[in-house]
């Protein structure tokens, strides 16, 4: 399924809903105007709005009487849209994952010359991911994974054992790297009472 976002940057344009809506659509046909319109998180004038152009371009078929007992099915030609819009946004959002890894590469490469050589990543999530990806690209080196979830704890991160924060220094690394965007000034606090000045912290806003 195509999430629905809410985002201060990037703006559903027109090809984001319709995309959408004809994920939605094939996935579960089944489903009333209503429904789509809360898994597409679009209001139910714009959704009956774009089943008619969907309808109009021949891109669905329609059954039943009304909004509420109607179901919709892709036509070949919506298939193919579908298809079409699904490869252009995966595009995008690999071009956008490339442009923000090369980003953070290079600002990375700053805490090498500063001297660190090894880190250890304080939260194991989506954005760790990709900054663990992106330090394959320096000459910097993980050698532990932290996190406060204690459901994370003891489970594997990029083959690195997720550990407590209490553990950072018997890691005993040169620096931290807080990978979290949330509550970033409170895990830093929580992390300078924890190693004092014997180990640096960097955060994410201040690469």
């Amino acid at each position: 399924m195509i999430e629905p976002f809410h985002s201060k940057y990037l703006l559903p344009t027109k090809e984001f809903r319709c995309l959408s809506l004809l994920f939605a659509i094939n996935e579960s046909p089944d489903k009333s105007q209503s429904a789509i319109g809360e898994i597409t998180n679009l209001s139910g004038s714009m959704v009956n709005n774009y089943i008619k152009s969907f309808k109009h371009d021949h891109l669905i078929t329609v059954t039943g009487q009304t909004n509420r007992t109607q179901n919709y099915f892709l036509t070949d030609k919506g298939r193919s849209m579908l298809t079409h819009l699904l490869l252009g946004y995966s595009a995008e959002i690999v071009q956008l994952y490339s442009a923000v890894k090369k980003e953070i590469s290079h600002m990375l490469t700053g805490f090498y010359a500063e001297g660190i050589r090894t880190v250890v990543l304080f939260g194991a999530a989506e954005t760790a991911e990709i900054v663990h990806s992106a330090l394959k690209e320096t000459d910097l080196v993980v050698i532990g994974v932290v996190d406060n979830a204690k459901e994370k704890q003891g489970r594997l991160f990029n083959g690195l054992k997720i550990r407590k924060p209490e553990e950072i220094l018997k890691i005993d690394p040169d620096g931290v790297i807080i990978t979290s965007f949330a509550h970033q000034e409170e895990i830093y606090s929580a992390v300078r009472e924890l190693v004092g000045d014997k180990i640096r912290i960097k955060k994410l806003t201040t690469l």
